[in-house]
């Protein structure tokens, strides 16, 4: 039970990588908060499975993020661990970017923006919101979830792979700035396709079997969210190479 009695936040918490990194954090015995912007059945299901809270929360309402964090800490009184997880992808811009990309000057502007409000300031919001109650304690995780780089830069797959090439530059600097906090902030992604809500349902049922199943990020998350890694920081993990790394 390695982080027996540590309290969680998990954006994004209600499947694919999100309920992963949820499920594998409470096996270690910590108490997680699973959020969602409007999935309020699925994070109810998933905080009932493990035994967690589930809160309705839009990472990029400024006072949503607020409202989550403070109903966290009045009913824990400390949080632990926080990985953003919550993120828009392409099919919000484009329903057929697997087959069809499409060049950015035909973007929807408010798809645009929705995806970058979650992706980059939802991020900046929800970290913003518990850095505080973690410096009281001198102590926290922070995991940042990304993409393969080969995804940031793929043709027409504008604002997603920019928004996480901010998030990557964000987690650098930040991680800096956090030096000596006795919080730690770390990227963590699969390391290819995966099999999450991401994928259009139009993508063929024999391909989907060739995605990476998205409980390959608990093991990692796991070990960045504990004590084992208190020297971590700034790092950049690919949960499907990650056994061969440590």
């Amino acid at each position: 039970m390695k982080l027996q009695d540590r309290v969680a936040i998990v954006t994004g918490g209600g499947r694919g990588i999100g309920r992963a990194i949820a499920e594998a954090l409470a096996a270690e015995g910590a108490r997680v908060v699973v959020t969602a912007a409007r999935e309020q059945r699925e994070i109810e299901a998933v905080a009932a499975r493990i035994g967690g809270g589930a809160v309705l929360a839009d990472v990029s309402s400024k006072d949503a993020v607020q409202r989550l964090v403070d109903a966290v800490m009045r009913q824990f009184g400390r949080i632990d661990i926080l990985v953003n997880n919550a993120a828009r992808g392409m099919k919000f811009v484009n329903a057929r970017f697997m087959t069809d990309p499409r060049p950015f000057w035909e973007a929807d502007p408010d798809a645009w923006r929705l995806v970058i409000d979650t992706n980059v300031s939802g991020v900046f919001l929800m970290t913003r919101a518990v850095i505080p109650h973690m410096l009281a304690r001198r102590s926290g995780r922070i995991i940042n979830i990304s993409i393969n780089r080969e995804t940031m830069r793929r043709k027409g797959f504008t604002p997603y792979g920019p928004s996480k090439a901010a998030l990557e530059s964000m987690n650098e600097i930040w991680a800096q700035d956090l030096e000596g906090t006795g919080i730690t902030m770390n990227l963590l992604l699969p390391g290819g396709a995966t099999d999450t809500g991401m994928i259009p349902d139009s993508f063929p049922v024999a391909k989907r079997k060739e995605l990476i199943d998205p409980a390959v990020m608990g093991p990692p998350a796991v070990y960045l969210a504990s004590d084992e890694a208190s020297g971590v920081n700034g790092q950049r993990i690919v949960a499907i190479e990650w056994k061969t790394n440590i």
